[in-house]
């Protein structure tokens, strides 16, 4: 089974930092077809910006390689306005994503920071994602 997901950039910063982490491993599951990650042009630009601080020292290549990997097996989804309020507004769009995709599939938003949203039974952490799909793979 595949499932679609909105990944949030810290996820993202931990897999680079440590491909072997278990946010790397959620990384890997979406490059092996897994997980069908959700995005738009700002969670791209979001991506593309927090990628490139020099604190990380993440070579332009893999920074490139990932967003590109995101892009060619991920789906676009333009989402409207929601009614939560959330404590960061640049999150907003990762739970907007999700909601709107959620309209017509299973979708989940996998995030290291989890108390920044709503408790709904979609907003996972990367251990909760993998457990998911191993879940179903032992069904």
């Amino acid at each position: 089974m595949r499932y679609f997901a909105t990944i949030d950039t810290n996820v993202l910063v931990s897999a680079l930092l440590n491909a072997e982490s278990i946010p790397g491993k959620v990384v890997q599951e979406a490059l092996a077809g897994n997980i069908i990650p959700l995005y738009n042009d700002e969670i791209l630009r979001e991506y593309n910006e927090v990628l490139r601080r020099i604190k990380f020292r993440f070579k332009r290549e893999i920074i490139e390689l990932t967003v590109d990997a995101i892009i060619k097996r991920g789906f676009a989804v333009d989402a409207g306005p929601i009614e939560d309020v959330l404590p960061d507004p640049k999150d907003v769009v990762f739970y907007a994503v999700t909601l709107e995709q959620k309209k017509q599939d299973d979708a989940y938003l996998v995030t290291g920071n989890i108390k920044h949203f709503p408790k709904v039974n979609f907003v996972v952490t990367p251990r909760e994602m993998l457990d998911i799909i191993e879940n179903e793979r032992n069904e």
